[in-house]
């Protein structure tokens, strides 16, 4: 075997390892959050991996009170990046939402999910976890970013007419339980 052949055998099973160990490090943070969230459970929150794959998760969300979204509930899905905490988890609502800065694809603006760090416009930071992403998503559904909208009619009614936002929000959401019934998929 050549030098060069040796040096990219070498480079490429450093770089194996380097993810091995770096998943490693990713199944263990999240082992640790999802112990924190089964010891200290936050009411209206859920979150639990869906499959043998601690890196894919649903979760439950339950609606604000006060807000047109109090008795409401809510499925979404995370999906972890390889090099979580220091990249954010991608979460899709995959109970249809009426939201400002939700997309009907089930998509979220939320600084918070964009990575964060110098010259990006992001929020994210390693010390944020599952809970306080759950937490921020459930606060965002009574304290939309009206400047940063997804679903600009949305923004506009939540503006201009709140009963008529409430009807919008009622008409397009359908409880998970619904949704498995009417063979629709939740992503669970």
């Amino acid at each position: 075997m050549s030098n060069s052949t040796a040096s990219a055998a070498g480079a490429k099973n450093a770089s194996t390892s380097t993810r091995a160990t770096g998943n490693g490090n990713v199944i263990k943070r999240l082992q640790s959050e999802l112990m924190a969230l089964m010891i200290s459970p936050t009411p209206g929150l859920s979150a639990f991996p869906s499959n043998a794959d601690i890196t894919k998760w649903n979760a439950t969300i339950s609606g604000p009170s006060d807000t047109p979204y109090a008795d409401l509930t809510f499925k979404l899905t995370l999906a972890y990046p390889s090099n979580y905490p220091y990249a954010p988890p991608e979460v899709l609502f995959k109970t249809p939402v009426y939201h400002p800065n939700v997309d009907f694809s089930g998509r979220i603006c939320l600084d918070i999910l964009k990575p964060g760090g110098q010259g990006k416009e992001g929020a994210w930071s390693a010390v944020l976890n599952t809970s306080s992403v759950l937490l921020s998503i459930q606060s965002l559904l009574g304290e939309p970013n009206n400047a940063s909208p997804l679903n600009g009619e949305a923004a506009t009614l939540w503006d201009s007419d709140q009963a008529q936002y409430k009807q919008k929000v009622l008409a397009r959401h359908q409880e998970p339980a619904v949704m498995e019934e009417n063979g629709m998929s939740t992503g669970f």
